[in-house]
């Protein structure tokens, strides 16, 4: 569950304010997925990062309940000069999940070869991105962050990633913020339309998505 309570965010910029959250009060529900959808800079990354703690608001509170990721494929944190392999028990330890189960999957998943025990400062892009997917679904998370991920690899690699995940959402709910409103449809239950700093919640997906068009001006409202 994430909750919602007089949650406001905004920006000093040249102009005045610019707000991201005004005054918001909803909550999407435990063990649901939901698409985060917005137009080009509505704020729809700024809410992820106050989800999952990255971001403090302006006032209110986000009250979140089980543990949340960090967003999927994010391989930010992770040190440089450790190997995948060492990044990935440290993270283990962080989380208290077992070490070498979480080892065992990711260099298996990820398919990196030698490069597991190499610095991750040689990896590739593509390198890193498989590195920090097998990382993150490898964690049983209540809820999943999921900020414009796409997966890397041939498309065996990328049907195997969409498996793995979808089999994670089957006892955990997400928050998914995609341009593509395919992935919205296949990973996503219900919708949240973020407009003008409000935030609006539908339980069926096709409804926000609606609205999403309507606010491109996709459709006619």
């Amino acid at each position: 569950m994430i909750q919602f309570e007089n949650l406001t965010k905004r920006f000093r910029t040249p102009g005045g304010f610019k707000y991201v959250a005004r005054n918001i009060n909803c909550t999407f529900p435990s063990n649901v997925s939901v698409g985060l959808l917005g137009r080009n800079g509505a704020g729809k990354s700024t809410l992820m990062q106050m989800i999952g703690g990255r971001m403090q608001p302006t006032s209110g509170r986000i009250i979140t309940k089980g543990s949340v990721s960090w967003p999927v494929g994010f391989s930010g944190s992770f040190s440089r000069d450790m190997t995948g392999a060492q990044n990935t028990r440290f993270i283990a330890r962080v989380y208290g999940i077992d070490t070498q189960s979480l080892m065992d999957f990711v260099e298996e998943f990820a398919e990196l070869g030698h490069h597991f025990h190499v610095p991750f400062r040689t990896y590739s892009s593509g390198m890193k991105s498989r590195l920090a997917f097998g990382v993150s679904i490898g964690i049983p998370f209540d809820t999943y962050l999921v900020d414009e991920v796409t997966s890397v690899g041939d498309a065996n690699f990328k049907s195997k990633s969409a498996l793995y995940f979808r089999d994670r959402l089957r006892n955990a709910g997400a928050v998914v913020v995609t341009h593509s409103m395919a992935q919205i449809r296949a990973l996503c239950d219900a919708g949240a339309v973020l407009e003008d700093g409000n935030l609006t919640y539908y339980p069926n997906v096709e409804d926000a998505i609606a609205h999403h068009e309507v606010n491109l001006g996709a459709v006619t409202a």
